[in-house]
């Protein structure tokens, strides 16, 4: 069974075993991993876990199946200039497990919990040319604000509304 689980030394193995999947110096997104991280040591490891779990502005999530790590979903809860940047909410699937609709999945797992800390829309950022994550972000009513060159090249981004919750009516 797919789950989201916040970051754990314990999948330190998995961990690795994904990021030898996406191949060396491949930034995976959604991780939170900065370039100061030194995560191929397990005190390194530990280091950064605890660094996300400390984290009181965003929400880590890492996309796990029994012991397998999948990908990693991140939701910054603030809009602010860095996120005006590279959006609220980031994701990467490993190479070997996408086609599987995991990111799909995962996204709206992390809206619930935008809705869930008052958020009433998100925004979103891909590389122009990331079809796959375009078109995840368009399921989800994502609609495209432009096309704007950034460090990395030409980047779609993305509005996405956060419905209400909705609420059964009483006495009935």
């Amino acid at each position: 069974m797919v789950e989201l689980v916040e970051p754990t030394t314990h999948l330190y193995s998995a961990w690795r075993a994904a990021r030898d999947d996406w191949g060396p110096g491949t930034h995976e997104d959604g991780f939170g991993l900065l370039a100061s991280d030194t995560v191929e040591t397990p005190d390194g490891f530990e280091t950064w876990v605890r660094r996300l779990q400390g984290e009181q502005d965003s929400t880590y999530r890492w996309i796990v199946e029994g012991d397998d790590l999948l990908g990693a979903i991140a939701l910054r809860h603030r809009l602010d200039d860095g996120a005006l940047e590279v959006g609220q909410v980031g994701y990467g699937i490993r190479p070997s497990a996408r086609g599987r609709g995991l990111a799909t999945w995962a996204l709206a797992q992390i809206l619930a919990t935008a809705r869930a800390i008052g958020l009433d829309r998100v925004l979103i950022v891909c590389a122009d040319g990331n079809t796959a994550s375009a078109r995840v972000i368009e399921r989800h009513g994502g609609v495209l604000e432009g096309i704007r060159n950034t460090d990395l090249g030409p980047a779609r981004r993305y509005w996405v509304a956060i419905d209400p919750p909705t609420v059964p009516l009483q006495g009935r």
